[in-house]
């Protein structure tokens, strides 16, 4: 178990905690996102509907808002590592559960629990908030969040690939093996940390609406990234559906390879964690928010014309990806003895918005096709634009 590093070796120490939260990170939050590359594989092989199948995906979704709600304030009451092994032993059962899905309900029950379950990265972004110096916060959070974001992206590319080539049962039954690898890789690597508050589950719950309230800076930050975490459900719910029906006709490899394109949310981690850490969080929220706003005019050409889609897919994660670590470069400052409960209440509404975001898919996929996504997609962070715009006026108007 590693022990408090001495001033010699703090620096090896960090680095090496920095690399396992961030793979930790990655490879769980990937259980969300398997699914999202073979939704048309999975449909044909249950005989399901592509809005039934979209629905598992949103159930996953679901469960992750939950998971945030419930599990994730016991970061601040429990000791981090021990509750951390729990969550992926559950998380491990439940997606050999997935595996073992007879019929898309069971299936979404199974995904519904995974999502619950799957909060790891969420427990560990705080974890990593508080073992890091102030004045380089910005970039561990920057660098754990990368972990997390690859894990996204190459969770799609993985899903694609053996789904093609064993079936996409094979898909959850690697995950659960992920599950046990990572849980070992962290009881070994995190120190011990003690919790930052003693008081009953019930309290601690009642204390993340209190937060909310009497921090307008958390409020602010939760709007701007459930206004663009919706568009991202928006977008990734439904784009497996363009790319393996008729304008594509993809395989389910090809789909997963295809967002690969997504790396530049992860590059802009660490590049909105280094501004971030200048003192430019405020302000280039806004530049982020934009760029996902406008990332849906190219999304809508994407549909006959492959160029545009990628650049459109670069463009929408990350600007995501920005405004979320600029986000959470704020609110973390506001109570270091609490931002396990400051995360939950960010990270809930950023998922509950997410969970929205894809059932509103599936839905509009279903009655208007691709350019009705794309509309629907772009109006969310629309609104994130105006009202950063609002804000920055009333903050620089005299008196």
């Amino acid at each position: 178990m590693p022990q408090p590093a001495t001033s010699t070796q703090s620096t090896a120490v960090r680095r090496r905690l920095v690399v396992a939260m961030a793979l930790a990170s990655g490879m769980v939050v990937a259980n969300s996102y398997y699914a999202q590359p073979v939704v048309g594989t999975i449909a044909e092989s249950l005989h399901a509907s592509t809005q039934s199948v979209g629905l598992v995906v949103t159930a996953s979704q679901i469960g992750y808002a939950v998971g945030l709600a419930l599990l994730v304030p016991l970061g601040d009451l429990l000791e981090r590592r021990r509750l951390l092994v729990t969550l992926l032993t559950g998380t491990t059962v439940c997606l050999i559960g997935m595996a073992l899905s007879p019929n898309w309900q069971m299936l979404g029950v199974a995904a519904l629990m995974v999502g619950v379950s799957s909060v790891v990265g969420q427990v560990l972004v705080p974890l990593a908030a508080t073992l890091a110096r102030a004045d380089e916060r910005g970039r561990v959070i920057g660098n754990v969040m990368t972990g997390l974001l690859l894990g996204i992206l190459l969770s799609r590319v993985v899903a694609g690939l053996v789904a093609q080539v064993a079936g996409w049962r094979a898909v959850f039954w690697l995950a659960a093996g992920l599950m046990v690898a990572t849980a070992v890789m962290l009881r070994r690597e995190l120190p011990v940390v003690p919790p930052s508050t003693q008081l009953p589950y019930r309290a601690l719950l009642r204390s993340v609406l209190r937060l909310v309230a009497d921090e307008p800076v958390l409020r602010r930050r939760m709007t701007y990234g459930a206004l663009t975490y919706v568009s991202f459900g928006v977008f990734w719910t439904s784009v497996g559906f363009l790319l393996a029906g008729p304008d594509y006709r993809w395989s389910d490899a090809s789909i997963g390879l295809f967002t690969l394109v997504g790396v530049a949310g992860a590059l802009a981690a660490k590049f909105a964690g280094a501004l971030a850490d200048r003192g430019y969080a405020r302000i280039q929220t806004g530049a982020f928010v934009a760029i996902t706003a406008l990332s849906f005019g190219l999304l809508a050409i994407g549909r006959h014309h492959v160029i545009a889609l990628g650049v459109g897919v670069a463009l929408l994660d990350l600007g995501i990806q920005g405004t979320h670590i600029s986000n959470q470069s704020l609110f973390y400052r506001l109570r270091p003895d609490a931002r396990s409960r400051l995360n939950t209440a960010y990270m809930t509404t950023y998922f509950a918005a997410g969970s929205l975001g894809s059932a509103l898919s599936a839905v509009t996929y279903v009655g208007y096709g691709w350019a009705g996504v794309c509309v629907l997609g772009a109006v969310f962070p629309t609104v994130g634009t105006l009202l950063w715009i609002i804000e920055t006026l009333r903050e620089r108007r005299p008196g």
